[in-house]
């Protein structure tokens, strides 16, 4: 079994995707990454949040890439997975994710990339309730940006830092 995000990674690695971080040269926007449970610690490991890394650090710049203490295998759930998002117990599920809240924001970052949906959810709403003024994307995303291929109508998550840069125009390719 296989993980797009290994594939990312080998693709990027043998130059089959190309994206560039030249667009956040001059703007260094600052990310971080949160290692979804269920990829990292409960299926592939380290191997797979290195690729990851790669992968973003590919996207946006070494230079402007902060990882999260701890990080890989030993980071923090934020407490938006295993049916907890849907679950009900919202107030729970908030103070449960104050640890990851405090995490992010211990970095500065002003994005924390997500690979998982319920990841998304959870530390979106995590920015929100507890005011970490941190945008929540997810690593496709960001891809794309770097891509040069990401549309005008698939940047709901970037902040208004991002929301003009890089964007594709579908209609001027016809």
């Amino acid at each position: 079994m296989k993980n797009i995000y290994e594939y990312y990674a080998k693709w990027i690695r043998e130059g089959k995707l190309k994206p560039s971080s030249d667009w956040n040269k001059d703007l260094k926007v600052k990310f971080t990454l949160q290692d979804p449970c269920q990829i990292v610690r409960k299926s592939f490991g380290d191997a797979i949040a290195e690729d990851l890394r790669y992968a973003l650090k590919a996207c946006v710049g070494e230079e402007n890439f902060i990882d999260m203490t701890p990080n890989k295998s030993n980071n923090y759930c934020c407490g938006g997975g295993g049916g907890f998002l849907q679950s009900g117990f919202k107030e729970q599920r908030l103070e449960y994710g104050r640890i990851k809240d405090s995490q992010i924001k211990e970095t500065g970052a002003t994005y924390c990339v997500a690979g998982c949906h319920n990841c998304h959810a959870q530390i979106h709403e995590l920015s929100e309730h507890y005011e970490g003024h941190y945008q929540v994307v997810h690593f496709w995303t960001i891809l794309c940006l770097a891509l040069g291929i990401l549309g005008p109508n698939e940047r709901t998550y970037l902040g208004d830092d991002l929301k003009g840069v890089n964007v594709f125009h579908p209609e001027s390719e016809m």
